[in-house]
């Protein structure tokens, strides 16, 4: 079994569970003809490759699964295009004691997508019906957008002067930290359980692919932001637990 090291209290990590949520209720929203409140409001602000999906989802020629998991598709492609641009812009900015961290976190960012890949087909292999296939578009597409939107407001602070991240403690003395971990441990458990045998496997490699990004990033990242990889990553592991061999 594949654990991370078990932890302990606290709720600030929420908010990004709470971003990831609503980013993919809209877009699940828009597919299947949906607007929930709150994530209509989210996708109000969206980013140029946010808009153009919602406009694509929104088209009566792409109304079938085929076509709304072409827009979430398309989009992908473009949040992925829009991490290769910003990640080269990083690049250009970082000062050399910088650069080591950053590489490693993208390098593990890439083997972690990977292995996330096969995952998503393990569990969703496990569904029947239209709105799992657009659901799994859409966790195929939410990591690549938020990776974009790190590197881009890494790319931001670099170019306004900022100063380096603080040095984040260890989470075990960071109580928004313990709690998030707390919370990952008691998902990936509980996916672990619900998976085929066949398949765990699948889940272990994903789980030590994305702990060594983690592991990878935290050196140049401040704490806010490492509660926010942690949070997504609960969102996706809770997400995955109540999705696996439903009909």
């Amino acid at each position: 079994m594949w654990l991370v090291k078990s932890l302990s209290s606290a709720d600030g990590w929420r908010r990004a569970l709470c971003a990831l949520s609503l980013t993919s209720a809209a877009v699940l929203g828009a597919a299947l003809g949906v607007a929930p409140r709150a994530a209509h409001a989210e996708v109000a602000a969206a980013d140029p490759i946010d808009a153009a999906m919602r406009t694509c989802l929104a088209r009566s020629d792409m109304s079938s699964t085929a076509g709304q998991v072409q827009c979430m598709d398309n989009a992908r492609i473009g949040w992925r295009a829009a991490v290769d641009s910003a990640w080269q812009q990083l690049q250009t900015k970082l000062p050399p004691a910088r650069r080591k961290p950053w590489e490693k976190s993208q390098a593990s960012w890439l083997a972690s997508r990977d292995a996330e890949r096969q995952l998503l087909a393990a569990v969703f292999a496990t569904t029947h019906g239209s709105m799992y296939v657009l659901s799994e578009a859409d966790m195929q597409l939410q990591p690549v957008r938020d990776r974009a939107l790190s590197l881009r407001s890494e790319v931001a602070r670099l170019s306004a002067g900022g100063d380096p991240p603080r040095r984040s403690r260890a989470c075990r003395a960071d109580a928004q930290c313990e709690h998030a971990m707390f919370d990952l441990n008691r998902y990936y458990r509980r996916l672990q359980s619900k998976m085929p045998a066949h398949s765990r496997s699948t889940l272990t490699r994903a789980q030590k692919a994305w702990m060594a990004y983690l592991n990878a990033t935290m050196p140049a990242i401040d704490e806010r932001s490492r509660i926010d990889i942690i949070g997504a990553r609960v969102a996706t592991l809770k997400r995955l637990s109540e999705t696996v061999g439903n009909d």
